[in-house]
């Protein structure tokens, strides 16, 4: 049981890590920064700037992950406020918000899709067809409510900064996203692919002296990585000894599905949800992954990436309230996984 729980749950592990290399490597090229500076010429009110902000991240999010977007990315989206001289609250939380939202784009979005993936027997092309619509769906309602949950806020004009001409330092980390993006949809197991471009990029810029192992380790988070697979491998092994999940799941439908996905989630933290919950044959696996993938906007305790953009936020000398992202998540997180199942009972 513990190897099948290990060959099911190491694969996603493998891969998050090679894309936060890569990540990394874009970070330290400067394409964030050059992101940001872009941002903070976008003309128009600061609903411009926040429509913009939404868009960088569900970007980054799809093509990396969730985990590499609230990193680097909640840094640049409130810079960019500060820059333009408006509320930096709704760029802040917009950030983790959308993240957690446009992680069912691609099996490398987030852990959870790779370790119900590994039960679909499924290509990763494959997976954002079938993803495409629920996925598109959940990321613009999410992003109407945090426009509507912060209209007051982003009522303030701002004024269009003067355009800088800075370019990234390099190419490496644009082409390893490039390709990284390229494996995970080509390929059904793209970790060890993944993680050898990852790899490959960051070995280029340490023989350049543009990053140093202290980053690297900082950005990896090894230790966090190594003991939330550890919980993930108890947690699998509990569902392969114990059919109280499935016989729960068999009976609980479409929207029951997304249901204790998403209180799964905020209650365990949705990797160890994903494993738990995907031990055994699915009826409705789209329907999970709405719920692990949107319920941790509930609460931060639903995911890695809450814990990440808290870091990254203390680290911007902010402050951000927990019971604040609850009442907010309270509405954003139903609204979009009521969107997603809409989606996929039409795609039907």
């Amino acid at each position: 049981m513990v190897g099948s729980a290990a060959h099911q749950a190491w694969p996603a592990f493998v891969l998050v890590t090679g894309l936060l290399l890569v990540g990394l490597a874009a970070h330290s090229d400067g394409l964030f920064a050059q992101a940001g500076r872009l941002l903070e010429c976008v003309p128009g009110s600061s609903v411009a700037l926040m429509v913009a902000s939404m868009a960088l991240v569900t970007v980054v999010t799809a093509v990396l992950n969730l985990d590499t977007a609230v990193v680097f990315l909640t840094p640049v989206v409130v810079l960019a406020a500060r820059q333009r001289g408006v509320d930096e609250e709704p760029f802040l939380f917009s950030a983790v918000f959308m993240a957690n939202a446009s992680s069912l784009y691609l099996p490398g979005s987030n852990l959870t899709n790779l370790l119900v993936l590994d039960r679909q027997r499924a290509s990763g092309g494959a997976f954002a067809a079938q993803m495409l619509a629920p996925a598109l769906i959940a990321t613009l309602a999410t992003a109407v409510g945090l426009l509507f949950i912060f209209r007051r806020k982003l009522a303030a004009a701002a004024s269009r900064p003067p355009a800088t001409g800075a370019e990234p330092t390099s190419r490496v980390g644009l082409l390893a996203a490039t390709a990284a993006a390229a494996l995970t949809l080509a390929l059904r197991n793209p970790a060890l692919a993944v993680l050898a471009v990852g790899i490959a990029a960051v070995a280029v810029q340490v023989a350049r002296h543009q990053l140093k192992l202290p980053q690297i380790t900082h950005a990896i988070g090894p230790l966090t990585l190594t003991g939330l697979f550890a919980v993930s491998v108890v947690v699998g092994v509990l569902a392969r000894s114990w059919d109280g999940p499935a016989r729960l799941l068999a009976d609980a439908g479409l929207w029951g599905t997304a249901a204790v996905g998403a209180i799964a989630a905020v209650t365990i933290n949705n990797l160890p949800a994903a494993m738990l919950l995907s031990a055994r044959p699915l009826s409705h696996p789209r329907a999970l992954l709405l719920g692990l993938n949107l319920g941790p906007n509930l609460a931060v305790t639903g995911s890695l990436s809450a814990y990440l953009w808290f870091k990254a936020a203390r680290q911007l000398d902010t402050r951000p309230s927990l019971p604040a992202f609850t009442r907010r998540g309270l509405l954003l997180a139903p609204a979009a996984i009521i969107a997603g199942l809409a989606g996929i009972s039409l795609a039907r």
